[in-house]
C-alpha cells in the first residue's frame, strides 16, 4: 500500500496474553519502519490510555491480544473514530473471542466440531455433573473468552473437572468443558492477499504434552513446528478448507489462524478462530506464510492492506 502518515501499531494492553502482545507489536512496528512507513508503537496498559494516543494515528495495526484488544472493544472503538485497521471488523472479533457463540456458528455449518458445554452461572456441581455425563472423557477445561491456551488443562476425572473449572472462574467470568481430540495438533492461517482468501500451509505443531499450552508456545525448544505437515495430501487439503469456512462462518475478513486437532480418523475438528494470531518471531501465520514465499515484511505489508476494506 501507499506510505501512510500515523500507522499507529497496538501493543500491551491488560489481558492475560499482554506478554506476547508486547513481543508482537514491536516486531511488526520494526517492519512497518523497513518498508518505509511512518510508524507509531502504541504501548498501553489500559483501554483508557488509548484514546489519547489516537489524535495522530490515520490507521491501526492492532497488535493487542486476548481482552478489549480482540473482543471487538477496541475495533468497535476505531469504528466511532472513523480509524480503518487491519483485520476482522467488531462483530466477527467478539464473535471469535466469545468461543460458545463461535462454536455454535461453526457448528451449523456443517464444520467438524468437538463436543462441549459452557458454563455462565448457576449450579456449577449440577453443570459439572452434565458436562461428564454427556460429553466423553477425557475432557479439555478452558476460558469460554480466552487465548494462548491460558488456564486451560487436560482433564480425565470428574472431581479434578470440577476443581480446573473453579480455578478457571476465578480469573475468567465462563468456563467451557469441551471433549479432547485425541490426534495431532495442527493450525492453518487464513491470508487475503490481491483480493483473495488463501490457505497458508498447515502446520503440525510437535507437543511433549497433551496440550500445546503457554509454555509450548513460547518457550524455545518446547514444541517442534513442521510445515507444510506431513500429511496425506487429501486430508491437508480438507484442512484448509474446514479452516477457511471456520473463518467465513464468523465473518471474519483480512487474515486469522485456525487451530485444530486432527483425530485419528483424519477428520479435522476446529477448536478456535483466531482474528488477530500471534506475529513474534516464534508465531505461526509468519511460519506458515513463510513456507509459500512470504517474508515477515511482505506478510505486514498484507496484513495492513486489509485495513483499506474495513471490517463487519
Amino acid at each position: 500500500m501507499s506510505k501512510r502518515r500515523g500507522i499507529g501499531v497496538l501493543a500491551g494492553g491488560d489481558s492475560p496474553e499482554r506478554e506476547v502482545s508486547l513481543v508482537s507489536g514491536p516486531h511488526v512496528h520494526e517492519a512497518l519502519l523497513r518498508a518505509g512507513h511512518v510508524a507509531l508503537l502504541i504501548e498501553i496498559q489500559t483501554l483508557d490510555d488509548l484514546v489519547p494516543r489516537l489524535q495522530d494515528v490515520d490507521v491501526v495495526f492492532n497488535c493487542l491480544h486476548g481482552g478489549s484488544g480482540e473482543d471487538g472493544t477496541v475495533q468497535l472503538l476505531l469504528d466511532v473514530f472513523g480509524i480503518p485497521y487491519a483485520g476482522s471488523g467488531s462483530q466477527a472479533c467478539a464473535r471469535a473471542m466469545d468461543k460458545s457463540k463461535a462454536r455454535s456458528l461453526i457448528a451449523s455449518q456443517e464444520i467438524p466440531i468437538a463436543r462441549g458445554l459452557s458454563y455462565d452461572g448457576g449450579d456449577l456441581e449440577a453443570f459439572i455433573e452434565r458436562a461428564a455425563t454427556s460429553i466423553p472423557s477425557p475432557w479439555v477445561a478452558k476460558p469460554t473468552n480466552g487465548g494462548s491456551t491460558i488456564a486451560v488443562s487436560f482433564v480425565e476425572t470428574a472431581e479434578r473437572l470440577l476443581s480446573e473449572a473453579k480455578a478457571i472462574l476465578k480469573r475468567f467470568p465462563s468456563v467451557l468443558i469441551e471433549e479432547y481430540i485425541d490426534g495431532r495438533e495442527i493450525t492453518v492461517g487464513i491470508l487475503e492477499a490481491e483480493g483473495t482468501e488463501i490457505t497458508l500451509p498447515v502446520i503440525e505443531i510437535e507437543i511433549p504434552g497433551r496440550l500445546f499450552d503457554y509454555k509450548a508456545k513460547y518457550s524455545e525448544g518446547v514444541a517442534e513446528f513442521v510445515v507444510p505437515a506431513p500429511l496425506d495430501e487429501a486430508v491437508a487439503r480438507r484442512a484448509q478448507d474446514v479452516s477457511l469456512r471456520a473463518h467465513r462462518a464468523l465473518g471474519c475478513t483480512g487474515f486469522s489462524r485456525v487451530d485444530l486437532r486432527l483425530a485419528n480418523n483424519g477428520t479435522p475438528y476446529v477448536l478456535e478462530v483466531n482474528t488477530l494470531p500471534g506475529m513474534t518471531p516464534m508465531s505461526d501465520l509468519p511460519r506458515a506464510a513463510a513456507a509459500i514465499g512470504i517474508d515477515y515484511g511482505r506478510l505486514v505489508e498484507i496484513m495492513l492492506e486489509s485495513a483499506s476494506k474495513g471490517g463487519e
